[in-house]
């Protein structure tokens, strides 16, 4: 455990709080302590109000705020003194709880309080880090945990069985803290759940932090449970898998779950050695390291492919464990959102290929702490009702019936040729903006780099080369799971020359980029199209001179009309798969890559016309953008055609010709 303190990077955050953000920041750094807006911390500071009362404030993680980018605003300030009050209530259900801090902070832009602020405003502390350290979970994960802990730490932390978060552990820490406060106390571990440090500085507090963390780590190694990735780089990887079998479990799985998913498939050597040990399926079927994990990862990963079987024992353990509750809950879906196959790896799902990226990390660091605690002795999480009360925790389902609608797309898959600019970029932005997950292919290089997020995939690939192409479709489904849209718009507008002078070559390059390179794309989409969730759905960007062709272009009409004529015929065969077949005919967009403002000045010019006035030659006067095209292009995707397949529609502001 490495203490990432610097006097260089703390002086730059001067004050109380910002120390507070410093150090919070620290522990957010190590992935080894939080993930994804785990853990919280505090500081209680004096301030005057403003009608100049002196009033104690609690500045306690604001819920869900990610510790490692953590700033001032993430925050919540809470009055300390009605805190405290509150752990002397006997009884307080959590969004009871919840009201009485929202109804109590300073300030009302600030984000909900941590569900664990009473806890932290009752510790006799200035300082205080909580975290959910693996080292400490694989100790505590244990059937001797406790005894344990006691080996480990003596008197310098009191032992916390485990309790529900929120008001019953903080009412159960301060009869704990009563009873068994000494002068060499300086934390807390909470069994099944991590680990509290405090002090008189943020200083104080991380380094207490970073050492009892330490002291878990060593206390592993010593036993031999520490180093259990020692042999990876010799677990073969599985053989290559079809795309059409990774498809056809997402669709089960979106079946099941009543939306489309995201699926992301990893298969390293330390994924596929946990799902290579002889006891895995023990140990994973036990439940997660901590009661948090659950409502991202559910309380066991799916072993194997049988999503009916894994869908029926989700229905049982609600049905069983729900009868205890005294209202009624809202079962949430029965999909896994971890797969472990021998074949496919560990397939991490979500609703989104962000939501994905968060159940894998959570799962990698649960793979971790499940065979180190095996190692010490054999892994025990918390019985099936402890996480049952957390997967349906009062506060989760109100998120559940006060929450926003997914985007239309949330869940679905696209893949967008010509991606690196002009109307294939505009896709791409319109389509992330609905909420899909989107693969773009290009040749040019800049298309990997064009967006820095997780539901963006750029894949430099020439489309006219069929194995590019094939390699391409296997690294869009194993970084998403499947296809649900397919936009085919690359293609080259070549300068212009009469049928007696169009050169044999010229010609064939321009019918195998236009033409050839998205046969080949609908051919190896097909098998991925027909298994999407919702039905796949194409549509082709082709030109105004399919329906209205210019002298001087005829390799570039031919090819738009004959991928025109591709589209009819896919429209037709592929409908009984459920597969929507739409065409775009574009003109007068001048926002491209084809159109600088020099090459707009001279045809502008050459028409007799101002630029602006070049732009606007259509019979509604107006521009017609990359943007528009891109935006009609997502529309057709979406449920206003829904019953639509075949069709081909113009967007060019109106053409003489083409009316």
């Amino acid at each position: 455990m490495q203490n990432l303190w610097t006097d260089e990077e703390a002086v730059l955050f001067p004050g109380d709080l910002g120390q507070r953000v410093y150090t919070s920041r620290l522990l957010g750094r190590d992935k080894s302590l939080v993930l994804h807006g785990g853990g919280n911390t505090s500081v209680k500071i004096r301030e005057r109000s403003l009608t100049g009362a002196q009033e104690d404030i609690l500045y306690v993680k604001g819920s869900g705020r990610d510790l490692e980018h953590i700033d001032a605003d993430g925050f919540s300030p809470v009055q300390l003194n009605h805190l405290i009050a509150l752990a002397g209530v006997e009884s307080l259900s959590d969004p009871a709880m919840l009201n009485e801090m929202l109804t109590h902070m300073t300030k009302a832009s600030a984000p909900a309080p941590s569900v664990e602020a009473i806890l932290h405003a009752i510790l006799p502390h200035k300082f205080v880090d909580h975290t959910h350290a693996d080292a400490v979970l694989a100790v505590t994960n244990t059937a001797d945990g406790r005894r344990r802990i006691d080996e480990l730490y003596g008197s310098l932390v009191i032992p916390v069985p485990y309790v529900m978060p929120g008001f019953a552990l903080s009412r159960l820490c301060a009869t704990l803290l009563e009873a068994h406060t000494t002068g060499e106390m300086v934390g807390l571990v909470l069994l099944n759940h991590g680990i509290f440090s405090f002090g008189n500085t943020a200083r104080e507090s991380y380094d207490r932090m970073i050492g009892l963390v330490e002291r878990a780590e060593l206390y592993l190694e010593s036993r031999n449970a520490w180093n259990i990735r020692t042999n990876d780089s010799g677990i073969a990887v599985s053989k290559p898998v079809r795309p059409p079998d990774v498809a056809s479990l997402r669709k089960a799985i979106s079946d099941v779950a009543g939306k489309p998913v995201v699926m992301r498939s990893h298969r390293d050597a330390r994924v596929m050695r946990f799902i290579g040990r002889d006891d895995v399926s023990s140990i994973s079927q036990q439940g997660p390291p901590t009661p948090d994990h659950v409502i991202r990862t559910k309380r066991v990963p799916m072993l194997g492919r049988d999503v009916a079987e894994y869908a029926a024992a989700y229905d049982d353990y609600f049905r069983s464990s729900a009868t205890r509750s005294a209202s009624p809950l809202t079962r949430l879906d029965p999909a896994p959102r971890i797969v472990l196959d021998p074949e496919l790896g560990m397939c991490a799902i979500g609703s989104t290929a962000r939501e994905a990226d968060i159940v894998a990390d959570l799962y990698r660091r649960a793979m971790d702490v499940i065979e180190r605690s095996t190692a010490l002795g054999g892994y025990q999480a918390l019985p099936a009702d402890d996480l049952f009360d957390v997967e349906y925790w009062d506060l989760e389902q109100q998120k559940l019936k006060r929450g926003a609608g997914p985007k239309v797309f949330t869940g679905e898959v696209a893949l967008v040729t010509g991606a690196a600019s002009g109307i294939g970029k505009a896709c791409v932005e319109s389509l992330l903006s609905r909420g899909a997950a989107v693969a773009g292919l290009d040749i040019n290089p800049a298309v990997a780099k064009m967006f820095t997020r997780s539901d963006f995939l750029g894949i430099r690939c020439d489309v006219t080369s069929p194995d590019a192409v094939v390699s391409s479709l296997d690294t869009i489904v194993n970084s998403f799971g499947g296809l649900d849209i397919l936009v085919l718009n690359a293609g080259v507008f070549p300068p212009g020359a009469g049928i007696a002078d169009l050169a044999e070559e010229a010609w064939r390059a321009i019918m195998t980029l236009n033409l050839d390179s998205n046969l080949t794309l609908m051919r190896e989409s097909y098998p991925l199209l027909k298994l999407a969730p919702g039905g796949g759905r194409v549509v082709i960007i082709g030109s105004k001179n399919v329906p209205a062709p210019s002298p001087g272009v005829a390799a570039y009409s031919a090819s738009k009309a004959a991928l025109s004529q591709l589209g009819r015929v896919a429209a037709l065969e592929w409908g009984r798969d459920n597969i929507r077949v739409n065409q775009l005919h574009p003109d007068g967009v001048f926002d491209t890559g084809i159109w600088t403002e020099e090459v707009l000045a001279q045809r502008a010019h050459h028409a007799g016309l101002t630029v602006d006035g070049y732009r606007k030659r259509n019979v509604l006067g107006s521009e017609v953008t990359s943007h528009h095209v891109a935006e009609l292009a997502a529309e057709m995707c979406g449920p206003l055609f829904a019953r639509v397949t075949g069709a081909q529609l113009p967007i060019d502001g109106g053409n003489e010709r083409v009316i």
